[in-house]
Formats: structure tokens, sequence, C-alpha cells
């Protein structure tokens, strides 16, 4: 009997002593392979994207978040959506993020851009002095600029092919009318030199929210003049660079982008950038 309990024991002790072996493998396998991803490289991904996204201060909150999930160095190329989708025609971005639809569906046509996701929106406005010397204030947005075009007050167009001169273009051509003269300045800037050059001009512009409510306290007797017409939504989309076309690209992190974007933790903080400081969201989670 003793020796049957003294078996039972021993017995006991080496299944303790090979359940706390195990256990001591498997934690240092873990730090192991913890300490062999921290050791990795960064990968670094291209962002190419429009600089209304920069201007605003929305990169500043959401690329450091994805760097860290996805163990990233992100370069961000903020210029015009024109510049921007040129980039990825070129192979020479990873990923893209911009807002001019139209432009963006004929990337995708022509293959140099795969994995399109819509991903928020916010909407343009036409800001101007507080005087308001063409009276347009209130008025739907073709009347305004009907009425910009008869009054000859100066409008500064950003002149560079982006989303919103885009946007302003299409305004123009859907009225008949073809803006020149000494009143009509081209920038060539992006949004933010462009409010300034407004202010500064006492003209008018077109400019999304988001940009105008961040550089508002920078303008002189600046207001906004007209909003809120259904025609001046803004939508911003995301999409890959196709690695397939494009073999140079860092397929993977462009995918991963894109996947970040659409998450639903990001979309919350994309609605929820900009209220504490201005007191409304500057764009609107807009997943399909």
């Amino acid at each position: 009997m003793f020796k049957n309990r003294y078996l039972s024991i021993l017995i006991i002790a080496f299944l303790l002593l090979l359940s706390a072996c195990s256990s001591s493998g498997t934690s240092a396998e873990k730090k192991s392979a913890d300490k062999e991803k921290a050791a990795e490289p960064p990968q670094d991904v291209i962002l190419a994207t429009t600089t209304s996204t920069q201007d605003s201060g929305l990169l500043d909150v959401l690329i450091p978040v994805f760097e860290e999930k996805y163990n990233a160095n992100v370069k961000t190329i903020a210029v015009g959506t024109g510049q921007a989708l040129e980039m990825g025609t070129k192979g020479e971005a990873d990923v893209l993020l911009v807002h001019a639809p139209e432009a963006e569906q004929a990337i995708v046509d022509a293959g140099d851009a795969v994995n399109r996701k819509r991903i928020m929106y916010n909407d343009f406005i036409v800001v101007g002095p507080t005087s308001d010397p063409a009276g347009i204030k209130g008025l739907p947005t073709k009347e305004a600029f009907k009425k910009l075009t008869e009054s000859k007050a100066v409008f500064v167009s950003r002149g560079d092919d982006s989303g919103t001169h885009k946007k302003e273009l299409g305004i123009w051509k859907a009225i008949s009318a073809t803006p020149e003269g000494d009143n009509y300045i081209e920038s060539g800037q992006g949004m933010g030199p462009t409010l300034q050059i407004a202010s500064e001009k006492q003209g008018y512009t077109l400019t999304d929210r988001a940009t105008y409510l961040a550089q508002e306290k920078n303008l002189q007797d600046f207001q906004i003049i007209v909003e809120g017409d259904p025609d001046l939504q803004n939508i911003y989309h995301v999409m890959q660079v196709n690695p397939e076309k494009h073999t140079k690209v860092n397929a993977k992190g462009g995918e991963q982008f894109v996947e970040f974007m659409v998450d639903s933790k990001t979309q919350d903080m994309i609605e929820e950038f900009g209220k504490d400081e201005y007191g409304q969201s500057l764009f609107f989670k807009y997943t399909e």
C-alpha cells in the first residue's frame, strides 16, 4: 500500500514538472516570436492623397494608428486628386485616397487601380467676404455662380486639377460659363493657400468644409456664403494601385490600408474627428 502511494506521488510530481516545462517553453516561444516581430523593419507604404485630408488634420489622427497596427511607415504625398491619380497610373504610390468619383472610375477601368472602396463624405461650400459684394449668400449653387459671373466678383480657383477644381469646373460647365479675366485667379496650389489668397483678395472660392473649418481662424472677414446644396456633396474613396499592372508597389501594404479605412473602428474615428475642436464632424463615415 505504501509502495502504491509512493508511486502515485512520483507520477503526480512528474506530470507537474512536465506541465511546468511545457508552459515555460510556450512562454519562451511567445516571447521569442514577439521579439522577432518587434525586430522586423517597418514596411514602407506610399499614400497619394488630396490636400484636404492633410490640411484638415485627419491624417494626423489616422496614420499613426495604421502604422502601429501594421508595422508600417507611411509616406504621405498630399497633392491635388488629379496628381494623386496620375501617380497611381505610373505606379508611384501604393494606395490612393481621393475625391473625384468620375476620374477615379476611369483609372479603375484602365486597370491601374483595384479594390476601390467608398469611405467618407463631407461637402463643398462657397466661401467669401463677409460683405458679400456679389450678393450670392444663400443662393443655390448654380444661381450663385451665374451671379458671380455677372458681377465680375473676384473668384480664386485652385487651378490644379484637384477634386475641388474638377468640381468647380463642372459647375461652370453646367451654367455654360467660361471663367476668365482679371477677376478669375488660379492659385495652382492646395486648398489652404487658396483660401488665404481668396481672403487677402476679398474674393470667393469653392472649398471642402473640413479644410475651411481648419483654416477659418486664419481668414479675415470671411464666411460661408453658399452651403447645403445636394450638388455639393463631396465623396471620398480609397483604392489600391494594381500590383498586377504595377509590380513594384507594396501590394500588401496597399491592401492593408484599404482594409484599415473601411474598418468600423476607423470609421468611428473619422466621424468623431473635429467634434471637440469645431463642434461638428469634418467628415462622415460612408462605407458601402
